[in-house]
């Protein structure tokens, strides 16, 4: 069986390691103590690693990285719509944890990177790198797959359960089921060096998703304009079907 590294198994990581560990043997690592016996209980090997802000010597290079054969990152290194934060000494920590895999490697990265204008963007909009956020990991990992993820969204996370403004803002989600496809589907292609929006194909409003997954019906007129973040290099790139392609039926 094969050997797949998930660093910082989360929310998004316990999906992709549900979805994958039919067919992988999954290493994950958590910053919380107390998430260390749940990971085992799957049956996945568990490390406790934590990435402070400051640069630490003490990290020491992940000795199970060099068996592993692709390694997914799904810790967060940018602000939200791409904000400066400081992160210089977390990068870096993270670096020194991965050492020279050789493997492959994706990257979970944001729609934030996006400015928050009225247009429709692309992954050219902004290369990968001239991304602050982004540049730091394929200067390193040329073969590191950047994946920038819309509004994580599935399960107990709907839009109908948070206190909501703008509600005829057009909302750029994904479905975490979706995102362990995209995932799968590389790691059977064996893709590396690739950057891909990967984002519902439909964007309707906040109120309609809202009213959706409420079972209200929807009278307003959805805007024709807004900030659109296009996952058409995706779908022509991976021949990628989405299983939820439209955020109003997440909760199916």
């Amino acid at each position: 069986m094969k050997k797949l590294g998930i660093i910082g198994c989360g929310w998004l990581g316990n999906h992709i390691a549900e979805h994958l560990s039919d067919r992988y043997e999954i290493f994950a690592t958590t910053t919380t103590e107390a998430k260390l016996d749940g990971l085992k209980s799957k049956g996945y090997q568990a490390f406790l690693v934590k990435f402070p802000d400051e640069p630490n010597a003490e990290i020491e290079q992940w000795e199970t990285a060099s068996g592993l054969d692709a390694i997914i990152i799904a810790v967060p290194f940018s602000g939200l719509r791409g904000a400066k934060i400081p992160m210089t000494g977390k990068r870096h920590n993270l670096l020194r944890f991965i050492g020279d895999f050789e493997g492959q490697l994706f990257y979970t990265s944001s729609t934030g990177i996006y400015p928050d204008s009225e247009k429709e963007y692309t992954e050219e909009d902004q290369p990968a790198e001239q991304v602050e956020s982004e540049s730091f990991i394929l200067e390193k990992f040329p073969q590191a797959n950047i994946l920038r993820l819309g509004g994580l969204m599935g399960g107990d996370r709907l839009l109908k359960n948070y206190n909501i403004s703008n509600l005829d803002q057009l909302v750029n989600h994904i479905h975490y089921t979706d995102i362990c496809s995209v995932i799968e589907k590389m790691l059977d292609r064996h893709s590396e060096s690739k950057v891909y929006n990967v984002v519902a194909p439909v964007h309707p409003n906040k109120e309609e998703v809202i009213n959706a997954q409420k079972g209200l019906p929807y009278s307003g007129t959805r805007a024709d304009t807004g900030r659109i973040i296009s996952p058409e290099k995706l779908i022509s790139g991976l021949d990628f079907q989405f299983q939820y392609p439209d955020p109003r039926y997440f909760h199916r």
